[in-house]
């Protein structure tokens, strides 16, 4: 590569040709052209922001952008290549050695001492690159030769040095929204020559789909509309419409009725809630499948499972809310699409438990109780008898229960007979019925003996 063959264009600088051809996929020839055809990424790019005043402002250092695929990391490099009046030269971790990186180096620094132009280095992939060719690039960066701005879909403080992303400032890209994928997409089908050529159009409903299971990548969006364009046959008329069927078939995925704030969200949440209580796994696992599969957010899915975990499950067995909330901390660290492994673990296994909702139902009567009735005393016995004036109060007669044998002794805890907590006869709280009723009897012996 000759960096240097026209002095009417010192660098050979390569940006993006502004002449697209048909023979690149749609997202190529979507890539944005200025910073207001970026979709997302409001939070780096909206007016005022950290990040678009020094691309506008021509003062761009070196920078990492992290996100996930499809998220437009390329296309705001190719933004950078156009608004930015610096050389631009691009190459990736997957095809770039040491020596290639070696000949882009030196030349962007013999560019910047014999024109005074300084150079961009795009480099896709980054965190492919091993330690040596990022080292490379480390004195290059230091003194300015190039400005570098990498672009990967892995934490770079875990795949890229410290003294690279110490010199770089990191900026996290997020994955687009449904609203900002159909917003391409239809922008494709306004503004592409391939679409407008071929009188596309696209029903509400398949865009939506496409934008909904493409789970923020652009690309793939964009790619899956080119496919349903380019198969569907025209009409009499030579227009080409996409029906949502289509938009099924071009991305592989097909629509499941759910539409995420209305009757198809409550009605599957319904069924999965009430088939764990049923002890039905396979229902359960079933429904937990198609909210997965619509695209419903796992940390719901793990919030409703410890909910079903107290109140369905309760004391029948007591790990069931521990192994729940560990689930959504798993949901939390590993994320789609592994966590669903944990939501089935979870849901079978609270699906199968002994069920019991008597501590549910004793915090609720109780509740009730607080509300309406009239608010109980704290014995005296109880009360807090270690500040001042607490003896002189009366605040004494308090027996410690180790103190007694089995570690249990008979006193007044609440001015009230009513029982809120019945334990069933399931599971563990077998147990727990017949500890109470074992306890009720050495009160009841206790009080004859005082009688």
């Amino acid at each position: 590569m000759d960096l240097f063959a026209d002095n009417q264009n010192p660098g050979g600088e390569q940006r993006a040709p502004e002449d697209k051809t048909g023979g690149e996929p749609l997202a190529a020839r979507m890539r944005p052209q200025t910073l207001e055809d970026v979709a997302g990424q409001e939070h780096l790019l909206a007016p005022g922001k950290l990040l678009r005043r020094a691309i506008e402002a021509d003062r761009l250092g070196s920078i990492i952008l992290y996100g996930p695929p499809g998220c437009g990391k390329t296309s705001l490099a190719e933004v950078i290549a156009k608004v930015t009046q610096r050389n631009f030269v691009r190459t990736s971790g997957v095809l770039a050695n040491v020596a290639t990186l070696r000949t882009l180096l030196q030349a962007a620094r013999q560019t910047r001492q014999a024109y005074g132009r300084e150079t961009i280095l795009f480099i896709d992939e980054i965190h492919r690159f091993n330690k040596a060719q990022q080292d490379v690039l480390l004195p290059y960066v230091e003194d300015g030769s190039i400005t570098l701005v990498g672009a990967t879909t892995h934490n770079p403080f875990f795949f890229i040095n410290t003294p690279l992303t110490s010199r770089s400032q990191i900026f996290e890209l997020e994955a687009l929204s449904e609203k900002a994928v159909v917003t391409l997409l239809r922008r494709a089908l306004e503004r592409d020559r391939e679409m407008t050529a071929r009188n596309a159009s696209a029903d509400d409903d398949a865009l939506e789909h496409l934008a909904r299971v493409c789970e923020g990548d652009a690309r793939r969006a964009l790619n899956a509309l080119e496919i349903a364009v380019l198969t569907t046959p025209p009409d009499a008329a030579g227009r080409v419409r996409v029906t949502r069927a289509a938009a099924e078939e071009s991305i592989q995925k097909k629509a499941v009725v759910y539409d995420h704030d209305e009757d198809g969200h409550y009605d599957t949440i319904s069924a999965f809630i009430k088939s764990v209580r049923g002890s039905d796994p396979n229902a359960a696992v079933y429904w937990l499948a198609k909210m997965l599969y619509a695209g419903e957010d796992p940390r719901f899915i793990a919030r409703r499972l410890i909910i079903l975990a107290s109140e369905d499950i309760g004391n029948a067995d007591p790990r069931a809310v521990t192994l729940a909330v560990s689930v959504l901390n798993a949901v939390e660290f590993v994320g789609m699409p592994e966590a669903r492994i944990a939501l089935a673990q979870c849901t079978t296994y609270l699906a199968t438990a002994p069920k019991s909702n008597a501590a549910y139902m004793a915090g609720e009567a109780a509740m009730t109780d607080v509300k309406e009735g009239r608010t109980l005393p704290v014995p005296r016995p109880l009360r807090g008898a270690t500040y001042k004036g607490a003896e002189q109060l009366g605040h004494t007669g308090y027996k410690y229960a180790h103190d007694y044998e089995e570690g249990f002794v008979d006193q007044e805890y609440a001015p009230t007979t009513k029982i809120y907590y019945s334990p069933t006869d399931r599971g563990y709280e077998e147990t727990i019925r017949k500890r109470i009723e074992h306890w009720n009897s050495l009160r009841s012996k206790s009080r004859k003996r005082q009688s």
